[in-house]
């Protein structure tokens, strides 16, 4: 391994670009390093999973087949048929059912229209149809937030999965979006619109964190006066524990503080908030800042076992973002989700505007309803994401609400259950091979959902070697300079932790996208370069 034919100063200048773009140049020096010594790229820079949850498509597409059984029935004219009919559909998929036992997804299928029967109270034929109709998508979405039946199933997944099996009092109100993305983009722009957030208002991020979250924030339409909670613990030297002290939690204490956004598990540590920050921020909002708005991205939530979002632990101030394309193998679906409960301080905080801006806000849902002022903000999510105008075609798709709902079925299903510690067995072997490759060592932690993992070059270097070369890297290199060298000779792709306002010498590895022998590769070109820096720095000294 030799040192990088990138320049520091070539470096500085992409250093400044988002860590998604940053990868991008290094794929391109990585696939020339591939075609230069016919070898494999390894990119591990994205977390696009390389598993996908094929049972529930296989629903899917039964339902499908059932569905287009549907239209026919009512009307059959060439390629052209009609609206399927609720009355009599739940004794006819049964018919379907019984007539179609050795097409993939029907028995998984069938439990999932019964689960929503006897587990949930659907009327039968009801439920059927809203499934029927849904996923031949010959509607627009009615109820425009998300349809009747597919919310609750929703919220029996989301209860399941994000409370540790104990959902607080009330119920969480949902918006199904176009994946975790569109539920950020909505949420801050409606934030915004209804008073509650103001340009250049103090917001907190608690880092590292999914760098859009970074760049949202510096937007000129936000402006916003960024906060950082900085995970600064050590579980000793030289080894991070990627958790934040009561001091930093502590900055959240200040009323100042509109609103703080944090990804838990954390990406890319891959941490689950602990239960002491979780009672911390709680005793904040009770005492010290009551309307603190928390925004929590919890679609890495289902990777660690009895996780609790703090949608559970503090509902009235918590918007949840969730998302099922990590867990089912479905970034292409885009299906996500924004829940509140019903009894919420925004809620609250839209009540008790200024007449003024109250009188505006009127005016701009006033052609929804002759009550305007009482929209609650999660139907003002929906109006807001089509400009309000467009709010009568508001809503997603059909067919993806159809297929969010037998993912979560097929999670409260025993398969569902097998599929889950299936996945999280995969990236915690990844996992294992990579440290075993690299040598590094990490903190011991049972709430580590290893999606990712995020290394601290640095840290591990002055571990081994001290802090004097700790001192020779940072004099001479770019903190990038490992990514550069990695893609350059070895055609790997890792993404920068600074990029996630994570510690610059560190790097984010994604532990889904790659056969579980990669890892082992990874680890062991990190561990490589890291004894390259040595070797160089050892010859400044002879």
């Amino acid at each position: 391994m030799t040192a990088s034919t990138t320049s520091r100063e070539q470096m500085r200048e992409l250093g400044r670009l988002s860590p998604f773009e940053l990868k991008d140049e290094l794929i391109k020096l990585a696939d020339k390093s591939r075609e230069k010594n016919a070898r494999a790229m390894l990119n591990a820079g994205r977390g696009n999973p390389n598993w996908v949850a094929t049972g529930p498509r296989e629903a899917f597409a039964a339902l499908l087949n059932f569905g287009i059984s549907e239209s026919r029935r009512v009307w059959t004219m060439d390629n052209l048929g009609g609206m399927p009919a609720s009355e009599g559909s739940h004794e006819r998929f049964t018919r379907f059912v019984h007539a179609n036992p050795g097409m993939p997804g029907i028995p998984l299928l069938a439990r999932c229209v019964a689960y929503g029967i006897d587990r949930l109270g659907f009327v039968p034929d009801a439920w059927v149809h809203e499934l029927a109709d849904s996923v031949i998508g010959d509607n627009y979405p009615v109820p425009d937030r998300m349809l009747h039946h597919v919310e609750r199933v929703v919220r029996a997944y989301l209860d399941a999965e994000l409370t540790g099996g104990r959902p607080p009092a009330g119920t969480m109100d949902l918006f199904a979006t176009e994946g975790g993305t569109a539920a950020m983009c909505y949420t801050f722009d409606s934030l915004m619109q209804n008073g509650i957030l103001h340009k250049g208002d103090k917001i907190a991020l608690m880092v590292p964190i999914f760098n859009p979250y970074i760049e949202v924030c510096d937007l000129d339409r936000f402006s916003f006066d960024v906060v950082t909670v900085e995970a600064d613990m050590w579980a000793e030297e030289g080894v991070r524990m990627w958790r934040y002290s009561e001091e930093q939690v502590a900055k959240l204490a200040d009323p100042a503080v509109k609103a703080v956004c944090l990804v838990n598990p954390s990406n890319p540590p891959s941490m689950a908030l602990s239960d002491r920050v979780s009672r911390q921020i709680q005793e904040i909002v009770r005492t010290s800042n009551p309307n603190l708005v928390v925004i929590t991205d919890d679609v890495y939530g289902t990777f660690v076992e009895d996780f609790r979002s703090l949608a559970a632990d503090l509902p009235r101030n918590t918007l949840l973002v969730y998302s099922w394309s990590k867990h089912y193998g479905a970034t292409g679906w885009r299906l996500g989700v924004i829940g509140l409960n019903e009894d919420n301080v925004i809620d609250e905080m839209i009540a008790n505007l200024p007449a003024e801006r109250k009188a505006e806000l009127d005016r701009r849902y006033g052609t929804l309803t002759l009550e305007p002022s009482k929209i609650k903000f999660i139907d003002r999510l929906v109006a807001d994401s089509r400009d309000v105008a467009l709010n009568h075609t508001a809503g997603l798709s059909l067919p993806q609400q159809v297929q969010m709902a037998l993912f979560s079925l097929f999670d409260l299903d025993p398969e569902g259950q097998e599929y889950k510690a299936l996945v999280r067995s995969i990236v915690l072997r990844r996992l294992d091979l990579l440290l075993e490759g690299s040598t590094m060592k990490i903190s011991d932690d049972p709430q580590r959902a290893g999606y990712y993992i995020e290394l601290d070059l640095m840290a591990e270097a002055e571990r081994v070697h001290g802090p004097e070369f700790g001192a020779y890297l940072r004099a001479t290199y770019e903190p990038i300079d490992p990514l550069f060298r990695l893609a350059e000779q070895t055609s790997v792709v890792l993404l920068p932790g600074g990029g996630f306002d994570g510690p610059q010498w560190s790097v984010r590895v994604s532990l889904a996208n790659l056969d579980d022998l990669d890892y082992l590769k990874i680890g062991h070109q990190l561990h490589a370069i890291l004894e390259e820096y040595h070797t160089e720095w050892q010859a400044t000294k002879a």
